[in-house]
């Protein structure tokens, strides 16, 4: 009877999971892409721990990683509008070279022993509002590197594992480069990583997509965009849960500098080992999710990650030790990827393509805002009440929001299996 009927063989599942390979633009866009996010994972490290090195202050690691967010938050309604109306591959050509201009900068600035912490906010400043731009862009773009529309969702899971994967990589070269070289060697390899990006972008075949009409203005064509996402149940529940994720949930990143310091009295290697166990944790959410056949039941996995985020952060909050925080971070990864990737599913599913650009905006406007008030909120209060009892509090709003969630679960899963 088993015979007659085997279940499906691990091998045949994992070939399942690389579906969306078998386009070519998207292969050149997964090769470079992930070359290039192993250099910006290395630098995100590199500039928190060089801005905690020169001030030891949880305020100023808030307020850097509040200088490099909220600029794109600004940028975002106007981004998504202009990348529903121009060629999507040049607009991120430009944004991935602007940041690649940004990076060299800081390594110059870095290496030469000159960089201050004005520098570095300036810096993100310029980055942040790259990012604005980059991301609607480069999130609406993966429809047109796919041949078969249906390998979107898988597409969007093998961007979160290659970002994921990038995370777990890239902070654990970065450890060791700041230890033996500083952190200018990390922003130099950084720069130079963008090439691989560049070159891919400019390989690809791209089919022409019809033109857009650019005879409303860009506000009235932002206010579509609101309308129609607040009158969809699905789209409008995923955008307020990724808002709360970031602004009480994601920042406990900006606090493991002061975590590995004070609490448990570690160095940058402790640090990249930390971070690099929020990558493995993610790295498996990713597989997981690629290997789905469609999107039913991710409204149930978006609660459920919720709840296990804010679970992990108060087991988190009570760590004192590095082996006790290495499997609870790995749950941290994993929770945060279930939740933002199959978020970004559930929108970029029930989105027609016209209005692509402004909602994967909209995607961006709930991380990229949300993101830096809570950096900056976090730094505040890990200063005032310590990082323990601030990662505490973060845990307790995530299981909220998780309770929150649960109770619209079955409109929200009639309406995605609806579309």
């Amino acid at each position: 009877m088993a015979a007659a009927n085997p279940p499906e063989g691990v091998i045949a599942r994992l070939k399942f999971a690389w579906r969306a390979m078998r386009s070519r633009n998207y292969r050149l866009f997964f090769a470079g892409q992930g070359l290039s996010l192993i250099g910006t994972m290395m630098q995100r490290i590199a500039v928190n721990w060089l801005v905690y090195r020169m001030t030891g202050s949880a305020f100023w690691l808030g307020l850097v990683n509040f200088c490099g967010q909220f600029p794109g938050f600004l940028a975002a309604p106007f981004a998504g509008v202009v990348a529903d109306r121009v060629d999507r591959r040049r607009l991120l050509i430009v944004t991935q070279a602007a940041s690649m201009i940004q990076a060299l900068i800081l390594a110059a600035l870095t290496l030469t022993g000159v960089v201050h912490v004005w520098h570095v906010l300036a810096l993100s400043l310029a980055l942040g509002l790259i990012h604005g731009f980059d991301s609607p862009a480069r999130q609406s773009f993966v429809l047109q590197m796919v041949d078969d529309r249906d390998d979107l969702p898988n597409a969007i899971a093998l961007n979160s594992l290659m970002f994921n994967s990038a995370a777990l990589i890239g902070p654990a070269v970065a450890g060791l480069l700041i230890m033996t070289l500083g952190e200018g060697a990390c922003f130099l390899l950084n720069g130079l990583s963008y090439v691989a990006v560049l070159a891919s972008l400019c390989a690809m075949r791209i089919a022409a997509r019809p033109a857009a009409s650019a005879t409303s203005p860009a506000f009235v064509e932002f206010q579509a965009g609101v309308s129609y996402a607040f009158h969809s149940l699905p789209i409008r529940s995923a955008l307020l849960v990724l808002a709360l994720t970031a602004l009480v949930g994601v920042p406990y990143d900006v606090l493991l500098p002061v975590v590995t310091k004070q609490i448990i009295h570690g160095d940058a290697q402790t640090f990249g080992f930390l971070t690099a166990a929020v990558g493995v944790g993610a790295i498996a959410a990713a597989l997981a999710l690629a290997a789905r056949r469609n999107v039913v039941g991710l409204a149930t996995a978006i609660g459920v990650a919720m709840g296990g985020f804010g679970a992990a952060l108060v087991a988190f909050s009570f760590s004192r030790s590095l082996w006790l925080s290495l499997p609870i971070l790995t749950l941290v990864g994993f929770a945060v990827m279930t939740e933002t990737a199959a978020c970004n599913t559930v929108l970029q599913t029930v989105v027609p393509d016209e209005k692509r650009g402004r909602i994967m905006g909209f995607f961006a406007m709930a991380l990229l805002g949300m993101s830096p008030l809570g950096s900056l909120l976090a730094g505040s209060l890990a200063a005032t009440i310590g990082a323990p009892r601030t990662l505490l509090l973060s845990g307790v709003a995530m299981l909220l929001g998780a309770a929150w969630f649960a109770r619209l679960t079955p409109q929200i899963r009639r309406a995605i299996r609806g579309a």
